[in-house]
């Protein structure tokens, strides 16, 4: 065939791809849900500003997140930690990874839309042919065929069938970016709430072991006047009590402290036996003063959680019009064009050149119900995802009721705590002064210390509650990832 019979070539597809863009997509067009039409996150009307006496906090609907939101702790070593984090955390790698796979199956996909698919082949046998097999009369003759052939196939999409696979994948690329997010943001919470929860259990094991030492030292005391007939042997007995108390409580504290390192070696890429991480004390923590506190509508649109689930309803959607397209003819063209010969060196005669030129359609009749079950199980699993997305909105929202609740309380049980701490510190300095001068008993000084012992414990979880939840509120509103410039859209 001479090489102006495939003129018509060029001017075929761009006539093919028009008729394609006019085509229809058959199957529900996804639409974003409304935001929840609500004004507020709890029953009652979230207070403006908590205070514990010395640090007031105010929540502004008007701030935004920035992405850094760690660094209003003002640590170094926790902004260093973090940044650590975020390059080696493993689970953050994997989602980098799941992310590009999704975006490169996607472009595959999609080249394929406008694309033909075209594939060269080339072979040569030797064979042995008997002019008997086709019905004459003759001896066998053995020869070599040598073929070299390019192949076109394209599949017209009609009814949007695959423009609804691209759909999905894209939705799927959405969900995948999103999950990216939600590990990056909630990475720096579980750093972040982590530290805090080593260094509360430092101060408490500091504590601990210093009550342990006046324990001892009180001990030590009682028995030299014991042998002076000072003290009876009751009140020695008691002290060690008490001091076998305040032992015990050390191991556990030190079990604790341990395992929350492990914990944080293992958010930062590390194993629990490497060194180099850095040690954290509440005293290097600043609590931050303004909290941000986005509308109800706004927080549909900044939660990571929020957003998959809306990638996954989007998904589902595009995979239900799929599944009506599949019941749809699907028309497939294909052409090759080639040459055959005996001998290499005759490939590029004109006599040995062969071509096709076809097209196929198909048209489900009959498939026992099949089609009609798929869409009806494609549009329960639109359903399903409908539902879903509703109840991580409700989650979403009850998350954030909750820690604006829990900062309030924290706000009140803080200055509650220094109120007792403080209290009890003079109830003990008393204690101890009407003891050396006999107005009470030994045991009434026990209780003295052991209500400031607590007291000063509960002071420090006081604390580190604050802490923790001004950093779940920045986690619950979205984590700010918007605002970081760093990362990929």
């Amino acid at each position: 065939m001479s090489r102006t019979d495939f003129s018509f070539a060029p001017s075929a597809l761009v006539f093919l791809l028009t008729m394609l863009a006019g085509c229809t997509m058959v199957g529900p067009d996804f639409s974003k849900p409304a935001a929840p039409g609500v004004n507020q996150y709890t029953e009652n009307t979230q207070p403006t500003t908590v205070t514990d006496h010395d640090v007031t906090q105010t929540f502004s609907r008007d701030q935004d997140i920035q992405a850094d939101w760690w660094k209003l702790f003002h640590s170094t070593a926790l902004n260093e930690l973090i940044e650590v984090g975020l390059k080696n955390n493993p689970s953050v790698a994997a989602a980098e990874a799941a992310l590009v796979n999704a975006r490169e199956s996607v472009s595959a996909q999609r080249d394929n839309l406008f694309i033909p698919a075209i594939n060269a082949q080339a072979g040569e046998i030797r064979q042995r042919l008997s002019p008997e097999a086709f019905g004459f009369p003759g001896n066998p003759s053995t020869f070599s065929l040598t073929n070299a052939s390019v192949q076109v196939s394209y599949t017209l999409d009609f009814f949007g069938a695959n423009r609804r696979q691209i759909e999905s994948m894209e939705a799927q690329v959405e969900a995948e970016r999103y999950l990216l997010q939600a590990a990056r943001v909630t990475l720096a919470a579980n750093i972040v709430t982590t530290a805090i929860r080593e260094a509360s259990l430092r101060d408490q094991l500091h504590a601990s072991e210093t009550v342990e030492q006046l324990e001892s030292k009180t001990l030590g005391i009682l028995e030299i006047r014991e042998r002076l007939g000072a003290v009876s042997q009751t009140e020695v007995q008691l002290q060690r009590a008490s001091l076998a108390q305040a032992r015990a409580i050390v191991p556990g504290l030190q079990k604790q402290l341990a395992q929350t390192r492990h914990q944080l070696a293992v958010y930062v890429g590390k194993f629990p036996g490497e060194t180099g991480l850095p040690h954290f004390q509440l005293k290097d923590l600043t609590l931050p003063q303004k909290l941000p506190v986005s509308v109800p509508s706004a927080l549909v649109h900044q939660r990571p959680d929020i957003l998959i689930s809306e990638a996954q309803l989007h998904q589902a959607t595009a995979n239900l019009g799929l599944t009506i397209a599949g019941a749809y003819p699907n028309v497939t063209l294909s052409a090759s064009f080639g040459a055959i010969a005996t001998r290499p060196g005759d490939l590029f005669n004109t006599g040995s050149s062969i071509w096709s030129l076809g097209g196929s359609l198909v048209q489900p009749l009959f498939h026992g119900g099949a089609l009609e079950a798929e869409q009806r199980a494609a549009q329960a699993a639109l359903d399903q995802a409908a539902a879903q997305y509703r109840q991580t909105v409700l989650n979403a929202f009850q998350n954030v009721a909750d820690v604006l609740r829990a900062l309030e309380s924290d706000a009140s049980t803080l200055a509650a705590q220094s109120d007792a701490s403080g209290a009890s510190l003079r109830s003990l300095s008393l204690a101890q002064a009407q003891y050396a001068s006999g107005g009470i008993s030994f045991l009434a000084l026990m209780n003295a210390e052991e209500r400031q012992n607590q007291t000063q414990l509960a002071l420090i979880q006081a604390q580190a509650a604050r802490l923790a939840d001004s950093a779940a509120l920045f986690l619950a509103m979205g984590g700010g990832w918007w605002n970081d410039g760093r990362v990929a859209p």
